[in-house]
C-alpha cells in the first residue's frame, strides 16, 4: 500500500512497484483514507511519507501497527531529520528511506522490510541505534538486581545479537552458516518469548541488553 499526498510520486511509486513485480494493493492520499483502507487492503508493507494530511505518517504507523502488529511500515520522506526519523521508528516504523533514494533502492528496501529486515538509509540506522542507546544508558542500573529476562538459547541470543549490529537475515545467515528460514525461525521464537511485535523493538531490546556489540568470530553451532 502507498500513502502520499503528491498524486505523481504516489503514482509513480505504485508503478516502480509494480513492475518490480511487487503487488500494490491500494494507495491513499492522506492519512484518513490510509487509516480507512488498511483494514480491508491488508497489505504485508505500507510505504508512507510522513508529510501527509492529518493524521501525519507518525500517526499513522501507530494506528496500523496497532491494527496489525505484523505489517511492515516503510517510511519515504522528502525529511532526513533526526526527530522525524525517531517518532517514525518509535511508532512502529521497520524502515526509514529518503525520497533521494533510487528506484532500485526502493524495491529492494521494500522486499527487505517484507522479509522483517530493518532498512534505512545511509547514516540513519546509527542515528536510531545510538538514541536507544542513549535511553538505555539512562534507565540501565533499574534493572540491576532483577532476574526477569526471559530465558533465550544460545543461537538465539547469538541471532539477536547480530539483529542488532544492523545485519539482515540473509547477512546472519551467511554468517551462522544457517538458512534463510532457520534465522526466521529463530527471530520468530524470540519475538514471541520476549512478547515483541516486530524487528525494531526487537533492536531496542537488544541494545538494552548490551547485545549491540560484536564478540568473537561466527560460531559453528548448529
Amino acid at each position: 500500500m502507498v500513502v502520499d499526498d503528491h498524486p505523481m510520486w504516489r503514482e509513480g511509486v505504485a508503478r516502480d512497484l509494480t513492475e518490480a513485480g511487487l503487488e500494490v494493493v491500494a494507495t491513499a492520499g492522506n492519512g484518513t483514507d490510509a487509516i480507512t483502507r488498511f483494514p480491508a487492503a491488508r497489505p504485508d508493507v505500507l510505504v508512507l511519507d510522513l508529510q501527509i494530511p492529518a493524521p501525519n505518517g507518525v500517526a499513522v504507523t501507530a494506528e496500523v501497527v496497532r491494527q496489525d502488529p505484523s505489517v511492515r511500515v516503510l517510511i519515504l520522506s522528502a525529511s532526513g531529520e533526526q526527530q522525524d526519523v525517531l517518532e517514525a521508528v518509535k511508532a512502529g516504523a521497520t524502515g526509514y528511506l529518503v525520497k533521494s533514494a533510487s528506484r532500485a533502492e526502493l524495491v529492494a528496501a521494500v522486499r527487505r522490510v517484507a522479509l522483517g529486515d530493518t532498512v534505512f538509509t545511509p547514516g540513519l540506522a546509527g542515528l536510531v541505534l545510538g538514541e536507544y542507546r542513549r535511553l538505555s544508558d539512562t534507565r540501565g542500573a533499574a534493572a540491576t538486581g532483577r532476574d526477569e529476562t526471559p530465558r533465550l538459547t544460545e543461537r538465539e541470543t547469538e541471532v539477536l545479537r547480530l539483529v542488532a549490529m544492523g545485519m539482515s537475515y540473509k547477512q546472519i545467515a551467511e554468517r551462522l552458516f544457517l538458512s534463510h528460514r532457520t534465522v526466521q525461525n529463530h527471530v520468530q521464537n524470540t519475538l514471541r518469548k520476549l512478547q515483541l511485535h516486530n524487528r525494531v523493538q526487537l533492536v531496542r531490546y537488544a541494545i538494552e541488553q548490551g547485545l549491540d556489540e560484536l564478540d568473537e568470530g561466527p560460531s559453528d553451532r548448529s
